[in-house]
């Protein structure tokens, strides 16, 4: 079987509108609208961590609606999606409510499923959950903003470095399991073991665990002392390979195959319209992916393919292709592509 003919489930794309609903991207968007000619200047201007995180700024400061995810999609045969979370700055319900408002469905992939955002240490998040889920039937998990990385030239999104052990956020993740909800966990690869704790104290919820953990720098240099030589790198894998093992052991979480073609891992970013090629992708992320699929199995890996924040480096196509192929290879068949691709995700947000 190959990639090609799959209905596949893209379980991770982003959508979003900058000028028209809130986010931290809305007024320089705004601004870029109206002065177009400023992007180069702010794009030179942006602190170094966003400029390494994101690759290319433009893909933040435009909208990302269906019509530009199938415009991406190519070839290939996505039949549905499931919406992440975005850093909505407002109301993160209202995020729901708009993203399944929009027009998937219609010349474009179904919308599945969705992950609002939520912080389960924040007081009302039983309530937040329950406008989430009186938003939309098709809300299937949360994720929150907890990865955090002691390197201060990358960008961090967690207020601390220790939130998921904090006793509000373990409280607060009762009321998540309550609600059968999956916890989409994306996390550097160094507060693996923080996402193992949380497994263990909560054995008998489903944690995604998104983009294999970003091991930020294991491609190339990033942040101020991250990822600086090969010595850097070969320790970054094989502190990840060990704590992704130990996580792999709790039976109810899952690995998102995704975000691996992430700026921040780093990636060299081709110059802007340009992808980096398949069979160097595939060299790239073979180590990670072999080590995934040794641990967790072919039943617990689901395929996302993070879009549009994984453009700069590649298509969606290059992105399926890439895994696809590794996976094939070290499984010796290409029958688990259709769990990878497909029936894993029906299973982890009860699709029908």
């Amino acid at each position: 079987m190959a990639i090609g003919d799959i209905r596949i489930i893209d379980t991770h794309i982003h959508q979003w509108d900058p000028l028209t609903n809130p986010s931290e991207f809305s007024r320089p968007a705004k601004l870029m609208r109206a002065l177009p000619q400023l992007l180069g200047l702010t794009t030179r201007l942006a602190p170094r961590r966003d400029r390494e995180f994101v690759g290319e700024l433009s893909a933040y400061l435009n909208p990302y609606l269906p019509a530009d995810y199938q415009a991406d999609a190519g070839g290939l045969s996505v039949e549905s999606v499931v919406h992440i979370e975005a850093g909505w700055a407002g109301p993160k319900s209202e995020e729901t409510r708009w993203v399944t408002a929009l027009p998937f469905g219609v010349d474009t992939p179904a919308l599945a499923a969705v992950s609002g955002g939520g912080f389960p240490a924040d007081p009302g998040f039983a309530e937040l959950l329950d406008a989430h889920l009186s938003a939309s039937p098709l809300v299937r998990g949360i994720r929150s903003a907890v990865s955090h990385h002691p390197d201060t030239g990358i960008r961090s999104f967690a207020p601390g470095p220790d939130v998921l052990r904090g006793p509000a956020f373990l409280d607060g993740f009762a009321a998540l399991v309550e609600r059968d909800l999956v916890f989409e966990a994306w996390v550097y690869s160094h507060q693996l073991p923080d996402v193992t704790a949380l497994a263990r104290r909560y054995p008998e919820a489903t944690i995604v665990l998104n983009h294999l953990a970003t091991p930020a720098g294991i491609f190339g240099p990033v942040g101020k002392h991250t990822g600086r030589d090969a010595q850097a790198r070969s320790e970054i894998l094989e502190r990840w390979r060990a704590d992704i093992a130990d996580l792999a052991e709790n039976p109810k979480v899952v690995a998102k195959v995704s975000g691996l073609m992430m700026p921040v891992l780093g990636h060299p970013v081709p110059r802007p319209g340009a992808s980096t090629p398949v069979p160097e992708l595939t060299d790239r992320i073979g180590p990670l992916l072999r080590h995934a699929a040794d641990v967790f199995g072919a039943d617990r890996l689901i395929w996302g393919s993070n879009f549009p924040v994984d453009r700069p480096i590649t298509s969606i196509t290059g992105s399926a292709e890439a895994v696809s192929s590794v996976l094939a290879e070290h499984l010796g068949d290409t029958a688990p592509l259709e769990k990878v691709f497909r029936t894993n995700a029906q299973r982890v947000y009860r699709l029908e």
